[in-house]
């Protein structure tokens, strides 16, 4: 069983040691480890940081692309290096990494594909007040549009099985965090969440500039999530209210029409009209947008089968290369000991 922990970084050679140093060397059901990060065009020295410390793996940008590109691009070159459980972390080193065990531990016991490790909201020092309440409402929308019981919705520190790594796509160039947990919930895959613990708060979060730009980004983050997923049901609600408040004219307009006073609320039978086309119009693209998700399941079993079919080669053609050096290796070690006996032989004669 491999384990690849993969970090995102940004400018982050001041703390990227720290948080490598944290990260465990052995854990229990794991035959091996490695560790991954994601250059996100950094202009300090973070990858010399990396490769003076010893990491394995590097995925480099020439220039910045986001946290959602970079998580997407560690996946791919983790199971492109054969990991069978994937590990995201930060390189703030937020997360405690002694909590990795109990990361990985509902992958390994095979009673989920994808684990979030929560945070202690209410109990984090650094979060202030209206970060905490917006952490909550964050994470409740999040539940009610994924049909999941995830309390932290914005926690970077998660786990994910090699199956579920090949099935998660990430399409908005914000983060990773939200939408993964909504296509997650709405796919299907096996997802639940373990309770973690913080360290200090090394540096301010750079994700967001503004609290308010944070909340604006993630409502539109979550909505287009629930969209692409649920389309139907996200316009069917769209279309109630205009649909309502037309009716609710036609039948004022017909009350004074009954009266003998409906001369001069010809407006109100217009405004009826027009709502209740638009309406209608809502619930006509949702059936459209409900076809073209159907197609998009599709494609995305499609891309799944072509990853597997990819990612396995990779695979079996790097397993081959390690035996074949293994073998390689038995073969030298048996002729140099044939070689130092015939030595001897012929010494002692």
């Amino acid at each position: 069983m491999k384990l690849i922990i993969q970090i995102p970084c940004y400018n982050e050679s001041e703390t990227l040691e720290i948080a490598l140093n944290a990260l465990p060397k052995q854990l229990q059901g794991i035959d091996e480890i490695e560790y991954l990060i994601i250059n996100d065009g950094s202009k300090d020295n973070t990858v010399e940081v990396a490769q003076k410390w010893g990491v394995h793996h590097i995925v480099n940008f020439t220039q910045n692309k986001g946290l959602a590109k970079g998580f997407m691009a560690g996946l791919d070159e983790c199971l492109r290096q054969g990991a069978d459980i994937i590990v995201n972390t930060d390189a703030d080193n937020q997360y405690m990494a002694d909590d990795i065990q109990k990361l990985i531990q509902p992958i390994l016991d095979k009673r989920a594909d994808y684990v979030i490790g929560a945070r202690p909201i209410d109990e984090t020092e650094h979060f202030s007040f209206l970060k905490k309440k917006l952490q909550h409402i964050g994470s409740w929308a999040v539940r009610k549009a994924s049909a999941t019981d995830i309390p932290d919705a914005p926690s970077g520190f998660r786990a994910l099985s090699r199956e579920a790594a090949m099935r998660i796509n990430v399409v908005n160039d914000y983060t990773y965090t939200l939408e993964t947990i909504v296509q997650a919930g709405r796919e299907k895959l096996a997802i639940t969440w373990v309770p973690i613990r913080t360290n200090e708060e090394l540096r301010p979060s750079r994700l967001f500039k503004s609290i308010w730009g944070y909340v604006k980004k993630s409502i539109v983050t979550i909505l287009r999530a629930y969209m692409m997923y649920k389309p139907l049901k996200f316009f069917t609600f769209c279309m109630i209210p205009p649909t309502i408040v037309g009716i609710a004219f036609i039948t004022r307009y017909f009350i004074y029409m009954i009266k003998g006073t409906a001369t001069g609320h010809v407006q109100s039978l217009i405004l009826a009209a027009m709502l209740i086309i638009i309406g209608f119009l809502t619930f006509m693209i949702g059936l459209v947008s409900d076809t073209i998700a159907a197609n998009r399941r599709l494609l995305q079993d499609t891309q799944y089968h072509v990853r597997r079919t990819e990612y396995d080669a990779l695979y079996m053609q790097q397993k081959l290369e390690r035996e074949a050096v293994r073998t390689y290796h038995v073969v030298d070690a048996k002729t140099e000991f044939s070689t130092t006996e015939k030595d001897n032989f012929r010494i002692e004669l």
